[in-house]
């Protein structure tokens, strides 16, 4: 009698090996990829670099007979620009990323989205620091604008707020279906935060509700802080707290912009 053959032994099941949840060679290789693409597009190139120039150039010579009125609002419009130019630029890229499918063929390689939405915060920041730095020169040494502190805590907040409009493109992509609706998001999130800023009138002359709405945009912060430094020759206290709080907005909506990419790639 035969003993009958052994029934075959399973083989093991195979487990993905979990990604870690950021790495540093992952999040610069898309920030390289990203880097890469926008190197294509010149006339995006164009519009982040040379619009906010632009827009203060015209600014500095719209008063070009009250030079003082210029210094009031141009360094508050230092900060405002880039926010602008980085959130429309943004929004409407990593929607295009969504649309295309791209997003979830990167979210099917052992990539996390820690990674993703740290490289495309990588590659913007490379951006916003050039525009930031380029708008600084511009206002400083050429157009004159006259500010009481260091020229470099004004590029720190021009920085800290591209970086801010940066993240609120990342995030409003993903209620988007199309780039039209994309540029939608602008008057909802940008214009109220430029009405209530405290760039047309000082905050604390509004009426209590807005003043309380204002309190929490962080667009009002970045204002304040470029007056900080129109004012005074030191970095202050109120200057490092207004700081903090747009950096910390910025990280805050990069962490919900990365918590929407599962949804939108399912």
């Amino acid at each position: 009698m035969t003993t009958p053959p052994a029934p075959p032994t399973p083989a093991p099941a195979l487990t993905p090996t979990p990604t870690r949840p950021l790495s540093l060679s992952r999040t610069t290789a898309t920030a390289t990829r990203v880097l890469r693409q926008l190197s294509h597009d010149p006339r995006t190139i164009a519009l982040l670099m040379l619009i906010p120039c632009v827009m203060l150039f015209l600014l500095r010579y719209v008063f070009d007979g009250s030079p003082r009125t210029f210094d009031n609002i141009g360094a508050s419009l230092l900060g405002v620009f880039p926010l602008i130019t980085m959130f429309l630029v943004t929004s409407i890229a990593t929607l295009r990323e969504r649309t295309s499918g791209t997003l979830e063929r990167l979210l099917a390689m052992p990539l996390g989205k820690g990674d993703l939405i740290a490289g495309y915060a990588l590659a913007f920041g490379a951006l916003a620091i050039v525009q930031s730095a380029l708008a600084t020169a511009l206002a400083v040494w050429f157009l004159g604008l006259d500010v009481t502190g260091s020229p470099w805590l004004l590029l720190l907040v021009a920085l800290l707020d591209a970086l801010l409009g940066t993240a609120l493109g990342l995030f409003v992509s993903a209620f988007a279906a199309s780039e039209f609706q994309a540029v939608q998001f602008m008057p909802a999130v940008i214009f109220p935060q430029l009405l209530l800023c405290g760039l047309f009138t000082p905050r604390d002359n509004m009426h209590p509700a807005l003043e309380a709405v204002s309190d929490v945009l962080p667009m009002s912060y970045a204002v304040d802080g470029m007056n900080e430094v129109l004012r005074h020759t030191d970095m202050t206290a109120t200057f490092v707290r207004d700081a903090l709080i747009v950096a910390g907005c910025a990280l805050l909506v990069l962490a919900l912009g990365a918590a929407t990419l599962k949804r939108r790639t399912a």
